[in-house]
């Protein structure tokens, strides 16, 4: 056997790719699903955080300050394993799926936040106080004139960090959740061949490629035009 059929007799056999086609695809499913749960409340609650600060409620904001930095600079996986490992011994017990749902909800919050408070405070402020003077309360003006402003500079930053996030979801796979990655590791495992974990490179690029493609749509559609 040539070096090149060994290559691809390892990495592109046909039959050990068909036996596991199923699992990769059972994964794909949940890889999906994850990440959209992931994406709605990690956003959902950097938003909420954001407009909170905006009242300038100073021991609210510096909590939610050291909240928001403390997960941006906390590894993903070290955040996942200390609740599926660590939360136990507190008598909490969170399956893989929760474990890893809930992580990386709390880390695209946090940077999340961030980002949504560079809109906000990025918006000029004769925008609020014009908005002010034709009587408009703060929660009006904020609603109404500043928040859909902010929305639109943050569409860019935040395409990109949702698609990073769903990249993150491979990390599921230290916990036994069977994704992509998981149900690829599984295949390897049980046929001593690494091809599963082709096929689990393939669905990734089935599944980003048009993800990238969608957000490099929405930063040259939502770009400011000067």
């Amino acid at each position: 056997m040539t070096g090149w059929e060994r290559f691809t007799d390892s990495f592109f056999n046909a039959r050990v790719m068909a036996q596991y086609l199923p699992k990769i695809i059972d994964g794909f499913g949940l890889t999906v699903v994850l990440a959209l749960c992931i994406i709605a409340a990690g956003l959902a609650l950097g938003l909420l955080l954001a407009l909170v600060r905006t009242f300038s409620i100073r021991p609210l904001n510096w909590l939610i300050i050291f909240v928001v930095d403390l997960f941006r600079a906390l590894p993903p996986l070290v955040i996942i394993v200390l609740l599926y490992f660590g939360l136990p011994n507190a008598g909490v017990e969170l399956s893989g799926f929760v474990a890893s749902w809930l992580a990386l909800t709390l880390v695209l919050m946090a940077f999340s936040e961030e980002i949504f408070w560079a809109g906000i405070t990025s918006v000029a402020k004769g925008q609020w106080e014009a908005a002010r003077s034709t009587g408009l309360g703060f929660v009006q003006t904020l609603g109404f004139v500043v928040l859909p402003q902010a929305l639109r500079i943050t569409i860019p930053p935040l395409t990109n960090r949702t698609i990073a996030i769903t990249k993150g979801t491979a990390l599921a796979s230290v916990v036994a959740v069977p994704d992509i990655l998981g149900a690829a590791n599984a295949g390897v495992s049980f046929s001593f061949n690494p091809s599963p974990l082709t096929l689990g490179a393939i669905a990734y690029l089935v599944l980003f490629f048009p993800v990238v493609v969608l957000g490099r749509w929405i930063e040259t559609r939502f770009a400011w035009k000067r």
